[in-house]
């Protein structure tokens, strides 16, 4: 049997296990098979390099700062470098993003056409509802457009935002509290309880307590004692991650929502997780952890370009974190990706805007900094893409490299070692606060559905990324 394109001869993570030396069949943009000897119209040479499922940023932001459809050309080209095939990104009404507010209904698919004929991975969008009429909405939403993820942003009820004004009209809605999120917690849950074949409909949460930020950021500033990252995360302190996790604990079991807590960057917000979680066993909880909170410290990095929410904590928290994630308690990684140039980083460290890029450095850092801990490629596989696609109704398409699954695949050498550049994550960024570190894993060949669309750290051919509807 003959397939449209065969990669030959690499060492191929199939599931959990560790890679073994297989071939991969191809045919209309799915795997056939997995085996030895196959032999196919294109073949695509991988002896000596390490094959692995393309991997789902499940934590993305197109069009924060710029156009949805800028974002969407440069920004997924830049998840090729990483070898992500497929992004998730999150969208709300309000300030940044269309800065407009008004039903889902209509302002979605404005969303999907500025993404649509741009996007150079496959996406897929969380939505976070900012008012009750799109609390409304939700059900509509999960049937018509495949959406399985919501948001709350925890500190964004009634406080001045650092700098950006008054919150109301920052979200162009009126009542955001927590009563808010009970009521999109009920939502997602009723509907989650409707829904047949264990289709996963849940909440994302944006852990950080507002009243405690407001009153920590004051003092910081009036004191004047830190300067760079480490003042910014004293304003906003691990113990607002906690609080907050708290408040939202409370909530989910009060409504048995399926929930994530988002981005945990420090000891704290991880082992606060993990308490309600292990108390809580009947509920769905999951935790995700970003590249940048396992990567940067503000002992280690302490230019304010390296501003984002929840901020860069201590090394301590850093290595807290990686504890997690080799112990297993972390479900996955993602980037938080946000396209952000320099002169959103301009004036004083309250007045920057937070947020940069780091989908590129999805396999790269895993691998390198993952193996140097003793992470196993089968769990690192985990991390970048089964569990999220898993989480996200993603399966069986992507996230494994399986019969049947999207031929979305990351060919990285193992062997070669590069320094981190602005210029070589392709981002539109001309920036990055991982500038010089020194990773191997870089994908030599990117493929998403079968064809070669990132080759030697270029994109390849035109856009090609279609929308997914969750499914599985």
């Amino acid at each position: 049997m003959s397939f449209d394109v065969v990669v030959a001869g690499g060492e191929v993570a199939v599931g959990s296990a560790e890679p073994v030396l297989a071939d991969i069949g191809i045919t209309d943009g799915v795997i056939r098979s997995i085996g030895a000897g196959l032999s196919g119209e294109e073949v695509i040479d991988a002896r000596g390099l390490l094959v692995l499922p393309g991997a789902v940023d499940a934590h993305y932001h197109l069009g924060i700062y710029r156009s949805i459809g800028e974002d969407a050309e440069s920004e997924t080209a830049s998840s090729l470098a990483g070898g992500v095939t497929s992004v998730i990104s999150y969208f709300r009404t309000g300030s940044h993003y269309l800065n407009k507010s008004g039903p889902y209904a209509e302002i979605f698919p404005e969303v999907l056409e500025a993404t649509r004929g741009r996007a150079r991975t496959d996406f897929a969008y969380h939505l976070a509802p900012m008012d009750r009429t799109q609390v409304e909405e939700i059900p509509e939403l999960v049937e018509r457009f495949g959406i399985r993820s919501f948001k709350y942003y925890m500190f964004y009820k009634g406080i001045d935002l650092a700098g950006v004004g008054d919150a109301n009209a920052y979200r162009m809605s009126d009542t955001y509290d927590l009563g808010h999120m009970m009521e999109i917690m009920e939502a997602v849950a009723a509907l989650g309880r409707e829904r047949v074949g264990g289709e996963r409909v849940s909440l994302s949460i944006h852990a950080e307590q507002p009243e405690l930020i407001r009153v920590f950021m004051e003092r910081v500033r009036s004191d004047g004692a830190l300067s760079g990252l480490e003042a910014y995360s004293a304003g906003r302190p691990p113990l607002t991650e906690r609080l907050a996790i708290g408040e939202a604990g409370v909530l989910a079991e009060a409504t048995s929502c399926p929930i994530q807590f988002l981005h945990l960057s420090s000891a704290q917000a991880l082992e606060s997780a993990l308490e309600f979680k292990r108390a809580h066993r009947e509920l769905d909880v999951r935790l995700e952890v970003t590249l940048h909170h396992l990567a940067l410290s503000y002992e280690t990095y302490a230019d304010q370009r390296g501003k984002v929410n929840p901020p860069i904590r201590s090394e301590a928290d850093r290595e807290a974190l990686w504890e997690g994630v080799l112990r297993g308690d972390v479900d996955w990684v993602c980037s938080d990706h946000a396209c952000c140039s320099e002169a959103h980083k301009e004036g004083d460290m309250w007045a920057a805007l937070p947020g940069f890029g780091g989908s590129a450095l999805m396999y790269p850092y895993l691998l390198t900094e993952g193996t140097r801990r003793g992470l196993p490629i089968g769990r690192i596989v985990e991390l970048a893409s089964t569990n999220p696609a898993r989480a996200f109704g993603l399966v069986p398409s992507k996230g494994a490299i399986a019969i049947g699954a999207d031929a979305d695949l990351a060919i990285v050498d193992m062997h070669a070692t590069h320094p981190v550049t602005a210029e070589r994550l392709l981002s539109a960024q001309d920036f990055t606060p991982f500038e010089g570190m020194d990773l191997t894993g870089w994908p030599v060949q990117t493929l998403l559905r079968g064809r070669v669309v990132l080759r030697e750290g270029a994109p390849v051919g035109a856009p090609r990324g279609r929308y997914l509807r969750a499914t599985g």
